[in-house]
């Protein structure tokens, strides 16, 4: 890195940290600290809601994704605008009317303690994974491409994140969510022009999707019907709209934001602009790394992306071998060129050659089987190696491809990232361990000393945080770890808010009982059918557990609450 890009990166998180610290300094009470008092306004909660879901993993992998997947992983995010709708018309009116702190103490009042504690915990357990991994991952990916000790990127980040999210609350959370968006949206923009800017010239920008396409990326819809295809349209408006009902809607770290809305109406504007925002933002983010597969078409790009497997294997007995597999791809990614400057010319008069997609396309998966080889090796050399790259694509191009001061502002938009999504998700950690635990425990204390307690559980579950993202270790995808995570309980949460919502009849005793049945089902179902299948093709999309979990919470607790009110009615007539 250049003096530039260190003065960029440190002059924009110091100014967020330091600005997030004194603007929001003191909050007078609880209503203050966790719900901004009411005073947000609702394009303050449309990107507050949008900043805590764009963690710095959606940066890192989301490119990734699309350079080696394509466009397809779009599709996850169809049922949002949906949920959103489904939230501002349903939820939000319900939590302002009872005036809650958190979307937990609705339960209490619908249900009974026991219902409400256990969603909190549930809760607690996913947020708390949840958030050490935002923490974690742009910290380990930094670290394998700058060289950086990762221990320090962790506590560097945590502690970034802890000192204004103890100081401010939720106010401390939505003003500098606004200044993190706007580093994010303009590194990104900035970072699609440079590689426009980049490609030959003579390829034009329709040009650049028909090459794309040519080589599959551009395969945006997928109507199958089979379910262990990760994503698909009806995976996305069924399995994503269940997993966005129950983030935006029960998760605590995004309830929090929109609570904290004027009124009613401003915290409805506010979903309802996610919902607009959203997908056309997640498309712009993949078509980067789409324009970042086409660079490389034209210029080399490495056998391996993580350069920590790359230095180890060039250290052990395997390096001939990968040397051989670097020289083969080197071969390739001639030809590759060739071949485009000469479909280039083609496109240009107008003229599509089929028989030079079909070598495109014959090339591109020679170089996939390289790709693969090189993955075998790596896992000869260390078997606990992981050998996914997806998520050091994208940083592997802007470290070796952007111009000077460039690439400090897109460090800042990945920290910026990380620190907006850790900060939302440590100030909702704190909020239902004071409000949904240790308050209703003990309600004498003043309002001060609640105060002081959220404040203590901020700094608490900071060091939880930052001290699960030291002993983690990479998954095979960072967005599709955070997106696991949240299945596995989602689901089960969403039911029970379900039940609570729509269904009166049923009581306290038969939601809690059928949430914890359901909630094992889960367990099992993603240990057996997606944990323990050695073939990809044959796991179930993890996406079906938020449907699964929700269906078997509501339709469970309706029958033991019938089976219940039926064997009472016995009873009372015998």
């Amino acid at each position: 890195m250049q003096y530039l890009d260190w003065m960029v990166l440190s002059v924009t998180l110091l100014f967020i940290v330091i600005y997030g610290a004194i603007k929001t300094k003191g909050s007078a009470n609880v209503k203050d600290y966790i719900l901004g008092n009411n005073e947000t306004p609702w394009f303050t909660v449309g990107i507050s809601v949008m900043a805590t879901q764009a963690s710095a993993i959606t940066f890192l992998s989301t490119p990734g994704q699309a350079y080696h997947d394509g466009m397809g992983f779009v599709q996850f995010y169809f049922g949002l605008p949906i949920a959103m709708v489904v939230i501002a018309y349903t939820f939000i009116p319900i939590y302002h009317k009872l005036k809650v702190y958190t979307a937990y103490e609705y339960l209490e009042q619908r249900f009974d303690v026991k219902t409400r504690t256990l969603a909190a915990l549930l809760f607690l357990i996913q947020r708390g994974l949840g958030t050490g991994i935002t923490i974690y991952a742009p910290a380990i990916i930094l670290s394998a491409l700058l060289g950086w000790n990762l221990f320090f990127l962790n506590i560097m980040i945590g502690i970034l994140v802890i000192i204004y999210t103890v100081t401010g609350g939720t106010k401390a959370v939505n003003v500098t969510q606004k200044q993190q968006m706007f580093v994010i949206f303009l590194g990104m923009i900035i970072t699609f022009v440079i590689i426009m800017n980049q490609l030959p010239e003579k390829l034009d920008f329709d040009n650049v999707l028909k090459i794309a396409g040519a080589n599959g990326k551009m395969n945006i819809l997928d109507f199958s019907y089979n379910p262990n295809t990760k994503y698909t349209f009806w995976s996305g408006i069924t399995g994503g709209f269940f997993l966005m009902l129950s983030y935006f809607g029960t998760d605590q770290s995004q309830v929090g934001r929109y609570l904290s809305g004027k009124s009613v109406k401003e915290s409805q504007m506010g979903l309802i602009m996610n919902g607009i925002l959203k997908v056309p933002m997640q498309f712009f983010i993949l078509l980067t790394g789409v324009l970042v597969f086409v660079f490389f078409q034209f210029n080399s790009a490495p056998l391996h992306f993580n350069p920590t497997n790359v230095k180890n294997i060039e250290a052990s007995q395997y390096k001939d071998d990968y040397k051989n597999l670097e020289d083969k791809l080197a071969v390739i990614n001639e030809e590759k060129n060739v071949i485009n400057q000469i479909y280039i010319e083609q496109l240009n008069f107008e003229y599509d050659n089929k028989a030079l997609k079909k070598e495109m396309i014959s090339l591109s998966a020679k170089e996939k089987e390289l790709r693969e080889e090189a993955k075998t090796l790596i896992k000869k050399s260390d078997n606990g190696a992981e050998t996914n790259d997806k998520d050091y694509v994208f940083l592997y191009f802007i470290l070796n491809h952007l111009p000077k001061g460039i690439l400090g502002l897109l460090l800042a938009v990945i920290f910026s990232a990380a620190m907006s999504s850790s900060a939302s998700g440590l100030n909702s950690l704190a909020a239902t361990t004071t409000i949904d635990i240790y308050k209703r425990r003990d309600a004498t204390k003043s309002d001060k000393h609640y105060v002081y307690a959220t404040q203590l559980f901020t700094l608490f579950w900071g060091l939880v945080a930052i001290g699960f993202a030291c002993v983690s270790s990479l998954f095979e995808n960072l967005i599709q770890l955070v997106n696991i995570i949240g299945s596995i309980f989602y689901g089960t949460v969403l039911g029970i808010f379900l039940v609570g919502f729509y269904v009166q009849f049923v009581k306290g005793r038969a939601i809690f009982i059928a949430a914890c049945i359901s909630q094992s089902i889960i367990f099992l179902i993603y240990y057996f059918a997606i944990h323990m299948q050695v073939n990809e093709s044959d796991k179930l999309s993890y996406l079906w557990l938020n449907f699964i979990g929700a269906f078997i919470t509501f339709f469970l607790s309706i029958i033991i609450q019938r089976v219940g009110k039926q064997k009472q009615d016995e009873v009372l007539v015998n």
